[in-house]
């Protein structure tokens, strides 16, 4: 539900399609030099973006949306854009126009974003600074299950919820109090915590709010969070719901992300394995004895069992196959530290990128008898199997990364990885590489 009470959304999102309206049109005047059917070209490229937007909601922006899927659904719309630009010059016989339409293209979806952004950030800052554009919010709950979101919102006054009361229904007598507070305070939309009510609870509340144009949400609890990205089909007029819906089983995707990897592994391995590898293998030999190589079992797709390539940073040793690294582990050897990091025992992976069996970001691999250990005690692990394992992960730039300490790392690495399974895009891989690069410079406590 989306309602429009006191809300601004209502001017910007009609603004902002008259804006980018202007902006299509004034640089199709600018680049006049286009000899498609000069007379309609104006009228067949607006009427072509619009119907571009509205399949990938890209005026869908609200308040709680992230800068980065504003970016990723801007390529998409700038691609679909330009093929269908590009396929009406296409049968035009002056091929010299198609320079021009890219450029036109370029230069129109880059002022649309930078403007699309400017308004994103305006309304940040001014809810910050002038105190407007607020929701007015409630939160019902107990306090173990609403602590995190109460504290977001009282830490985030830029995203425009002002939290004006909590209520614990184990407290109250009955929900009208609830129910009379939120129509006296004008309260603009009710988060519930699924854990703490009743079913007749949420029937009721549901139906206040309907009859009452207040927004509902409902906050899950840690196992319903894992299971609730539920996506309805229809077979025929039945309606079928599907558990999970994975982004890399599109074929274009799986095509974008092989490539990528293809490219990127390509270029470690060319730029920096190449002089590197033969450094490390006269500095290890002399530290200690063994391969430069550590080649060990890990589960990847479908769990499947791959040899992951490291360069080896411990003493041999009977163990390295079935016991983790801990701090101040005694097998690490002294230019194991180092490499261990800064993470440059881990550069031989790009190998097993471009052999196919891993993937440049993904979930992190474990060794096989973890993976057999955390199968058995943590829900849900095994969905981490369901795409290519990486070298680096959104778990691990997160803060999850390393030894496992408690069942409590596992379970938030699992609930990092099923996220970027269900919402992959290339540019969130890009935001989770350069995100890694920049703790490896900076230093990661769990690195040892």
């Amino acid at each position: 539900m989306k309602t429009k009470t006191g809300r601004y959304s209502g001017y910007i999102r009609p603004f902002s399609r008259l804006l980018d309206l202007v902006i299509i049109n004034v640089f199709s005047a600018y680049f006049w030099s286009i000899p498609v059917f000069h007379d309609f070209y104006t009228f067949f490229i607006s009427c072509t973006w619009f119907i571009i937007a509205a399949n990938l909601g890209f005026y869908e922006v609200y308040r709680y949306t992230k800068v980065i899927a504003i970016l990723n659904c801007t390529l998409k719309q700038a691609i679909a854009f330009a093929i269908c630009s590009l396929a009406l010059a296409y049968f035009y016989p002056e091929r010299d126009s198609l320079n021009t339409i890219l450029l036109f293209t370029t230069v129109s979806v880059f002022l649309i974003l930078g403007f699309k952004l400017f308004i994103y950030f305006f309304l940040r800052k001014y809810r910050i600074i002038f105190g407007g554009n607020f929701r007015r919010v409630v939160l019902i709950g107990k306090e173990i299950s609403i602590k995190p979101l109460q504290y977001f919102f009282e830490e985030n006054p830029d995203y425009g919820y002002k939290l004006i009361k909590v209520f614990d229904p184990y407290k109250i007598e009955n929900l009208q109090e609830i129910f009379d507070f939120i129509l006296e305070e004008k309260i603009d939309e009710m988060y519930c915590s699924m854990c703490d009510l009743s079913n007749k609870q949420i029937e009721d509340i549901i139906c206040f709010a309907d009859n009452n144009l207040k927004t509902l949400k409902f906050i899950p609890d840690q196992k319903q969070l894992l299971s609730l990205n539920t996506v309805f089909e229809y077979y025929d007029y039945i309606p079928i719901i599907s558990l999970r819906s994975i982004s890399l089983d599109e074929t274009m995707h799986k095509i974008i992300k092989r490539v990528f990897d293809i490219v990127f592994s390509t270029l470690i391995i060319l730029g920096i394995l190449s002089w590197l590898t033969p450094i490390l293998a006269f500095i290890i030999r002399i530290d200690s004895k063994g391969p430069l190589f550590f080649v060990q079992k890990r589960n990847g797709l479908n769990n499947k069992e791959f040899n992951c390539f490291k360069f080896r940073s411990m003493e041999i040793n009977e163990l390295a196959h079935v016991e983790q690294v801990s701090k101040n582990d005694a097998r690490i050897t002294r230019v194991g530290k180092f490499i261990r990091k800064r993470s440059i025992d881990e550069l031989p992976q790009f190998f097993n990128v471009l052999l196919g069996d891993m993937s440049v970001v993904g979930p992190r691999p474990h060794m096989v008898s973890h993976t057999n250990m955390y199968a058995e005690r943590i829900d849900k692990f095994m969905v981490r199997h369901f795409i290519k394992p990486g070298i680096t992960g959104l778990a691990q730039t997160k803060g999850f990364r390393g030894e496992v300490e408690t069942d409590k790392d596992i379970i938030n690495r699992v609930k990092y990885d099923i996220f970027y399974i269900e919402k992959w895009s290339l540019l969130l891989d890009l935001k989770i590489i350069f995100k890694t690069i920049y703790n490896t410079i900076k230093g990661d406590q769990k690195a040892y």
